[in-house]
């Protein structure tokens, strides 16, 4: 139907003069019948102007309900016509009035009345709509409605059959809208509405909102009717548990659990903070079922807080001899250590601080870091806690996790500190350099607050979520390599570097410790298993490569049980054999027999016999040349399992100019190949080379042990002289080793690991050791036992190292240009004159 159809076939009333009724908080429909209480002056007089003359009503609600003289602003310009069905005076002086709804009406006009709110109103039809929508509108409104009933109760039943009668879909818009839970300006929309179809669909939308949010409400009671419906079995229960209790004379449990816990409040030394959550928390738990999952949690809380030791110290002992005396006993060597800890004893004796007392060994594995921590502990009287670090990725296993999750925990830190007992212990944080981190946290961001001397006096713990203090802790970390531990965490620490051992330190460690400790461990006597010293040291020499001394353990582990078969082997044959002397009485009864005396038996093992027990040796230490050889230069490399002898050896070829490089280099080794050999072409004037000389060679450089990754800087100038002795034909001493970082115009740079090269150089056969002239001051950390017969050079530049390695006829001018050498000998010259006349100048020629 057309719009124009539309308009033409409303009905619109004429238009009328009638008493207004101003309404509030109430929206009254066609159709409606509504009590209504009246008592301002002019709404009665309204009423009675309605009765006396016989007039309808316009019932027309205000906007706001407060307004007590409600103006023309204040009304809705749409409202219905009513008519009076009855009417009371009650005692108080108001009026009970039963009105109903006729037909929707508009005001047109107010006209002036003192007594009462009166208008010109012009009543409203409907729009006549589409017989096939209205059919279904009109069913789809009854069935919701019949639905929305069943979710409200307020709603008698009887009513869905009053409106199941009704025809017309206008009146049964109304007649449904009335019963529906709106507020007053949702009704006022709907009584606007002047077209059908359109009120039909408006209510029902309105009726499926409404029965979703009913929906809601009612799995929100089923929910809470079955919670207090199990709340209250388990009080009854439990009430009756307690009758059953107390009539067999047993104690309820709780109680007394309870009782204890307010106890240990009362008792335990815990900080303001820290009493008030407990005591918050306590409470919480009193007024709590015994058996819900709560309870558990907050009394596991509680468990926590009670069992840490808050305030509790043991007492340290200053005493630098005994200490030191522990030290010594334990460990061997490690002098810088055990100077570093009786430092700190020393200023705890006069400061009683423990601040910046954070150490942080680092070292190789297995030269005995974890035990020197356990030793530390020992020496000062304090107990001792381990937390290893390696492979840890969660922020939560450091600060704990909060206690809205599962299965919380404190973290690594406070659980350590319950097992310790006390609030002052040694506290070995192992393995730093092995921790990660992944999408859960950063844990070494984590330890900053905890290594920080003046953060860690308020450290918080995400599950205790109060301060705990961490100052009077001694921390001690671990690590193998420095590099992998961030920068800001580094800052942190004071770092003790332990070098690897030498030959005669694992030779004492295996004496001293490690044989009289798996001896025991084997079942051996003391003294049963001999080892010279020239035994332990083909031990330690061709059965283990490494800087600690783990493998030497296992070594010797494997040593004591080859021994313990041999022994057990020929002790029971002889005792087989006495047996069967004895004849038939000895085995009528075994018990009379003698038992078997392993203890007698004594086997002493020389360096011939390692290769029976433990097979051929595994190493072989790395020797420089019998004779000195053209383009061969020996370096000294460190590694993780100590220093090694490194031979570079060059080859010159027929070619075109190119550098080959092989043996497995790192990239900064290859860096390094190719600095040296630029170093070689700038200075090859001065060794009597063609400018082009390169030109019709290929050059090889090669590093044995080619399936050995090798890498470092360190290789540098023993590169550069390999090059330099292939390229003027010239040998490379054989007892010289070398060992330094080259640039590009010779300058020699400085290394690491120089313990441990010099090691290498010794066990080589290298009797002179050229180095950075940068490392000279580390020689004065660097035991007399490794120097002793070595003769070190430290050097500048390249060409230095040329003069000290070749064999040149002229060392002293090799290399130097001629006005240099005149110069030298001018100066020897002037200074011999000074001396005297028997002097004679020390110039080489």
């Amino acid at each position: 139907m057309s719009k124009e159809r539309k308009k033409s076939s409303s009905s619109e009333g004429a238009r009328v003069v009638v008493p207004m009724l101003p309404l509030r908080e109430v929206i009254i429909f066609p159709h409606m019948v509504v009590p209504l209480f009246v008592g301002r002056e002019k709404s009665i007089a309204a009423l009675e102007a309605a009765i006396t003359h016989k007039l309808d009503l316009f019932l027309c609600a205000q906007k706001d309900a407060s307004v007590v003289n409600p103006g023309h602003s204040d009304l809705y310009e749409i409202g219905t016509m009513g008519t009076i069905i009855q009417l009371v005076k009650l005692p108080d002086n108001t009026v009970k009035v039963l009105v109903e709804g006729k037909r929707r009406a508009k005001i047109v006009d107010y006209i002036p009345n003192d007594q009462f709110i009166q208008c010109e109103v012009q009543e409203l039809g409907n729009l006549q709509e589409d017989p096939v929508r209205q059919e279904a509108l009109l069913r789809g409104v009854k069935n919701t409605f019949e639905e929305y009933v069943k979710f409200n109760k307020r709603i008698p039943p009887e009513v869905v059959m009053n409106i199941n009668g009704i025809p017309e879909p206008s009146r049964l818009a109304d007649v449904v809208v009335a019963h529906l839970t709106l507020k007053i300006e949702e009704k006022q929309k709907i009584l606007e509405i002047v077209d059908t179809a359109e009120r039909l669909e408006r209510i029902l939308s309105l009726m499926q909102g409404e029965i979703e949010i009913l929906q809601v409400e009612r799995k929100i009671r089923s929910r809470v009717k079955k919670q207090m419906e199990r709340n209250q079995k388990e009080y009854y229960l439990n009430e009756q548990m307690n009758a059953i209790q107390k009539e067999l004379g047993e104690k309820d449990e709780f109680k007394v659990e309870l009782a204890e816990i307010e106890k240990k409040i009362e008792t335990k030394k815990l900080s303001k903070e820290a009493r008030d959550k407990i005591n918050k928390e306590f409470r919480k738990l009193k007024m709590m079922s015994p058996m819900s999952a709560e309870a558990t949690v907050v009394r596991n809380y509680i468990d926590w807080i009670l069992t840490l030791p808050w305030g509790e110290f043991t007492e340290d002992h200053w005493d630098l001899d005994h200490a030191d005396n522990i030290l010594k006993e334990d460990h061997y060597g490690l002098e810088e250590v055990r100077e570093r800890i009786l430092e700190y004893l020393s200023v705890r004796t006069l400061t009683k601080n423990s601040k910046g007392s954070i150490l942080c060994l680092a070292g190789p594995p297995g030269v005995g870091k974890t035990s020197l921590a356990r030793s530390i502990a020992r020496a000062v009287g304090k107990g001792f806690v381990r937390a290893s670090l390696g492979g840890v990725r969660d922020e939560a296993e450091i600060r704990g996790h909060r206690r809205t999750y599962v299965g919380a925990l404190p973290g690594k830190l406070i659980q350590s500190l319950k097992k310790a007992g006390s609030a002052n212990p040694v506290f070995l944080l192992d393995e730093i350099d092995k921790m990660s981190n992944d999408f859960r946290g950063d844990p070494a961001s984590a330890l900053l607050e905890v290594l920080d001397p003046e953060q860690n006096a308020s450290f918080m713990d995400h599950y205790l979520e109060v301060e705990f203090d961490l100052s009077k802790v001694m921390f001690i970390l671990t690590a193998n390599s420095l590099h992998q531990i961030p920068r800001p965490l580094l800052d942190r620490m004071e770092v003790i570097t332990i070098p690897g051992y030498t030959m005669n330190e694992k030779r004492h460690i295996g004496e001293r410790y490690l044989l009289p400790k798996q001896t025991e461990l084997h079942g051996l006597g003391k003294g049963q298993l001999v080892l010279p010293e020239e035994t332990m040291t083909s031990l330690v020499l061709g059965y283990t490569r490494e800087a600690g001394v783990r493998n030497l353990e296992r070594e010797l582990a494997g040593l004591c049980r080859k021994v313990a078969h041999q022994i057990v082997r020929k002790m029971g044959k002889s005792g087989q054999a006495a047996t069967l002397k004895e004849g038939k009485k000895a085995k009528k009864s075994p018990k009379d027999s003698k038992a078997v005396d392993f203890t007698t038996e004594k086997v002493i093992v020389t360096p011939k016999m390692l290769e029976k027990y433990l097979g051929v040796a595994k190493y072989e230490i790395s020797k420089t040349d019998e004779k000195s050889e053209i383009g061969l230069a020996n370096g000294l490399a460190w590694t993780e399992s100590g220093g090694d002898l490194l031979q570079i050896e060059v080859a010159v070829l027929p070619g075109k100019g190119n550098l080959k490089i092989t043996g497995k280099l790192g990239d900064v080794m290859q860096e390094s190949a190719q600095a040296a050999m630029s170093y070689v072409r700038l200075r090859s004037a001065l060794f009597g080379l063609a400018a082009d000389f390169y030109d019709k060679i290929d050059i090889h450089l090669h590093v044995p042990e080619g399936a050995t990754p090798k890498d470092g800087p360190s290789a540098g100038i023993t590169m550069a002289t390999a090059l330099t002795s292939a390229f003027m034909r010239v040998p490379v001493k054989r007892n010289v080793a070398m060992t330094g970082e080259i640039t590009l115009r010779g300058r020699v740079l400085p290394i690491g690991g120089l313990k441990e090269k010099l090691i290498a150089a010794r066990l080589g056969g290298a009797d002179t050791v050229i180095i950075p002239k940068e490392n000279e001051k580390d020689l004065a950390k660097i035991s007399k036992e490794i120097l002793e017969g070595l003769s070190i050079h430290p050097v500048v530049h390249a060409d230095e190292v040329l003069r000290l390695a070749l064999e040149v006829p002229n060392p002293d001018t090799f290399m130097k240009p001629k006005d240099v050498i005149d110069a030298e000998k001018a100066q020897q010259a002037e200074l011999a004159k000074k001396k005297g006349p028997g002097s004679v100048p020390n110039v080489a020629h």
